[in-house]
């Protein structure tokens, strides 16, 4: 990771991700979480202040330590520990099925290898567990999913590997989760950038209050 990426851009994502649309956004995903909770892409920390008091404890992932330099005041300010337990979302460093809930917000379109991600945190789900996210992606307007397939190679350059064009349903389902709730949605501004995807899901053979399926 270089210089632009571990330390300036997480500056710039911490400014283009801030105010009240955005905060009614990350007050609606984390909604529901408790017990312990693993969040993939801590960034700079905006989640904290959004966690329902019923979160024990914060497994933060977060390579960019642009990133964790700007979320120690606010974890500082919050009532929550935050452990960072890693760098990488793709090889997480927990045991099967031992988190209560896994959190991304705007993270799932820079993961490289965003297939092997999802497996991980599928793993180190519990059942009964859930998988909250909220994250922008693929328009389901043709012509505007096209310009975001022409866009993305430039922008992936500018943006330390964000993807305009990833399908987040599907990608999600495709690793094997079941989603309970979907949401899709626009958000003001240039449409390659502003459609949007907010939902939870679970892991198959699990259900989101842990008692056994029917």
């Amino acid at each position: 990771m270089g210089l632009y990426e571990d330390r300036i851009l997480p500056r710039i994502v911490d400014v283009a991700l801030s105010g009240k649309r955005i905060g009614r956004l990350r007050e609606a995903v984390t909604a529901g979480l408790d017990g312990e909770v693993l969040e993939v892409g801590f960034g700079s920390g905006r989640n904290v202040a959004f966690f329902p008091p019923e979160v024990s404890r914060v497994l933060a992932v977060e390579p960019a330590s642009g990133g964790r330099t700007l979320a120690d005041r606010r974890v500082a300010a919050g009532s929550i520990p935050v452990d960072y337990i890693g760098l990488d979302g793709q090889q997480l460093p927990l045991d099967d099925e031992s988190v209560d809930h896994v959190l991304s917000t705007w993270t799932l379109c820079t993961i490289p290898d965003v297939d092997r991600a999802l497996a991980e945190m599928r793993r180190v789900l519990r059942p009964g567990g859930t998988f909250h996210f909220v994250e922008h992606g693929r328009s389901s307007d043709p012509k505007v999913a096209r310009r975001q397939d022409r866009f993305t190679p430039p922008w992936r350059r500018i943006a330390g590997g964000c993807h305009l064009n990833r399908p987040i349903d599907s990608i999600i389902t495709d690793a094997g989760f079941d989603l309970t709730d979907l949401e899709t949605f626009s958000t003001p501004g240039p449409r390659i950038f502003n459609s949007m995807y907010r939902g939870v899901a679970t892991s198959p053979g699990s259900t989101p209050d842990g008692a056994p399926p029917v």
